[in-house]
């Protein structure tokens, strides 16, 4: 009924429990976890703040013999399923798994810094203006500044901005599998 081959397969987690719940599968035996996780900033009331956050929200791999382990992995604190299909568990090709690792550059957390571009839709995160949006007119790479044209009460302005005090709406997952 269940294979005899270890493979990887997808786990389904309790949001935000991912690496906790790959970690806690690490100790079951024949069971090895990947949970890629990416680092990144985001605009908070408080600023802009870092965040980590799993790679595939509320999923996990792990490679494990079903035959042997799938009730331990079933039962694992936080998972609530072993993905499948139509009711048969589908394996994920082991040629997947190292490609994501390679997005990744080997790395369990990636640190993702979402690059700007002319025509960006960016948000504000500090000053008196912050949290108002603009779009990005110039970058002026050598002093990290970005000029950014923004409507403030009624009217466009050019704002110059450090690069570090800006946000774009671009989603981190985005700039990770975006290659230059």
């Amino acid at each position: 009924m269940f294979s005899e081959v270890p493979a990887w397969y997808v786990i389904h987690s309790k949001p935000k429990c991912e690496h906790i719940a790959a970690g806690l599968m690490l100790g079951l035996p024949g069971v090895e976890t990947y949970c890629p996780r990416i680092r990144f900033q985001r605009s908070t009331p408080r600023g802009k703040v870092w965040f980590v956050e799993a790679l595939f929200p509320s999923y996990f791999f792990a490679r494990f013999i079903p035959s042997v382990s799938i009730r331990a992995v079933k039962h694992s604190q936080n998972v609530i399923r072993v993905v499948d299909f139509g009711g048969q568990m589908t394996p994920v090709a082991d040629e997947v798994i190292e490609m994501i690792r390679q997005e990744m550059d080997g790395q369990v957390i990636k640190e993702i810094h979402v690059d700007l571009k002319v025509g960006d839709t960016v948000e504000l995160t500090e000053g008196a203006m912050r949290g108002l949006k603009g779009v990005v007119n110039s970058i002026h790479s050598g002093e990290e500044r970005v000029k950014v044209l923004m409507e403030f009460l009624g009217r466009e302005s050019l704002v110059e901005v450090s690069a570090s005090k800006i946000l774009t709406e671009h989603s981190p997952r985005e700039a990770l599998s975006v290659r230059g």
